[in-house]
């Protein structure tokens, strides 16, 4: 087995899993957001990620290393399993 030259050029962060974390909320508070996560056709656990990454963003928080928000759902486009466009 080989193993990939070191290097500045083959630098890369391994995938890492998300981490999860048990929250706590008032019920009024979490009713509150999931109506606001449905409004904007998310989900509450996403809708709470969205609100904590642009709080450390207007915070100078955020890290730099930080990724994008992963996408979810179905790919777009209609790809996957539908009825072929007309």
């Amino acid at each position: 087995m080989t193993v990939p030259p070191e290097g500045p050029g083959s630098r890369r962060r391994p995938q890492q899993q998300r981490k999860q974390v048990l929250l706590r909320l008032d019920p009024a508070v979490y009713e509150a957001l999931a109506r606001w996560a449905g409004d904007e056709l998310r989900s509450a656990n996403a809708q709470i990620e969205f609100l904590l990454r642009k709080a450390l963003t207007e915070a100078g928080r955020m890290p730099r290393e930080t990724g994008p928000i992963p996408r979810r759902g179905r790919p777009p486009g209609g790809s996957a399993g539908g009825p072929p466009p007309d």
